[in-house]
């Protein structure tokens, strides 16, 4: 029988929605018979949310530890001072800092083992960044934090995921990172994952070319040609059944969604704009190619909605369900590639 875990769960953005959809999450006691939720923030400033969204049912049991975790309720550890300020609705200083604090702390338990996954509510990139945060998201931060050679972004609902090459940089960079050997590292670890955290045993995936309609053979780009064909015949020549470039209206637009297991776009918005079209109320965010999983929900901070009791917890719920499932995928495909048998001495 799984045992349950402990899901660790960041404040996100202060004046944002993330307090009213963990709530929203965390209100539901079924919750607790698949896992120990544990938040990292501030008791404080979730009692300012619940006020404001006139939640009267629901609270939070205070523990420094996560030792200290109650197995039958939503727990919360106090990272933030008592001088820490709400402002709906608002960029502040004062939230990125806190933003940060949470993630701080709680990717510090993750390290330790003292939680089993990390479900990230949303931060603001720009007030989250300082001298201690500089990076363009979360994926950034976590790839350098546990020193891993590559992760990806990857972008989950049910039948449709997608990742991609170029993400959190600006878009006329992107043309100095579509290589061959980035995209190859890309197919790479879209393909594990596939395997060990999804346990689908010959992975497909759909690579997209650059430019528009993959190029039409050199018409409107060559990058397909120098650079993306030759990435797909690198992988296929590693048995990664990697297929394209495929021109990406003709990819999203049309059932060629069924036949991929994963769809592997070059840049952020080719990618993600149309996952969020088609699956933005249950989307999921993964960071796979890390040996911690960490999700998150695929929307943003929604200051237009801090406070008005109007957020969705759909896909933050999504979120923590998808991270518990990875966790135990994972141990039953190291279950199945276990060696068998013991080694021995033999004498001769």
């Amino acid at each position: 029988m799984n045992r349950k875990l402990k899901v660790g769960i960041t404040q996100g953005d202060i004046n944002g929605i993330g307090y009213e959809i963990i709530i929203k999450t965390l209100i539901d006691n079924r919750i607790n018979d698949i896992c120990i939720p544990i938040v990292y923030g501030s008791p404080k400033v979730a009692a300012y949310h619940r006020k404001a969204l006139n939640i009267s049912n629901f609270s939070f049991n205070h523990i420094k530890t996560t030792r200290e975790a109650n197995l039958k309720r939503a727990n919360i550890i106090n990272c933030l001072g008592d001088d820490v300020r709400v402002e709906l609705g608002k960029s502040t200083n004062i939230a990125g800092e806190a933003s940060f604090k949470s993630l701080e702390r709680a990717v510090s338990d993750l390290k330790k083992g003292e939680i089993d996954v990390l479900v990230t509510a949303p931060v603001n990139k720009q007030n989250i960044q300082s001298d201690l945060f500089t990076f363009p998201g979360h994926t950034e931060y976590l790839e350098s934090y546990f020193k891993t050679d590559g992760a990806l972004m990857l972008m989950v609902r049910d039948f449709l995921k997608v990742g991609v090459v170029a993400g959190h940089i600006p878009f006329s960079k992107i043309s100095s990172v579509i290589t061959i050997e980035n995209i190859l590292d890309k197919i790479r670890i879209m393909n594990k994952s596939l395997i060990e955290d999804f346990t689908i045993r010959k992975p497909q995936i759909a690579v997209l070319g650059l430019n528009p309609h993959a190029g039409d053979e050199g018409l409107l780009g060559n990058e397909e040609n120098g650079i993306i064909k030759p990435a797909i015949q690198k992988a296929l020549e590693e048995d990664i059944m990697a297929f394209g470039p495929f021109a990406a209206d003709g990819v999203f637009g049309s059932n060629y969604i069924s036949k991929f297991n994963a769809i592997l776009a070059m840049y952020h918005d080719q990618g993600v704009a149309p996952f969020k079209a088609i699956a933005f109320q249950n989307g999921v965010n993964f960071t796979a190619g890390l040996s911690i999983i960490r999700t998150s929900p695929a929307h943003g901070t929604a200051y237009e909605l801090a406070g008005k009791n109007q957020a969705s917890p759909d896909s933050f719920r999504t979120a923590i369900y998808l991270a518990i499932d990875i966790y135990f995928k994972r141990k039953e495909n190291e279950e199945l590639n276990k060696d068998p048998l013991q080694k021995q001495e033999i004498d001769i």
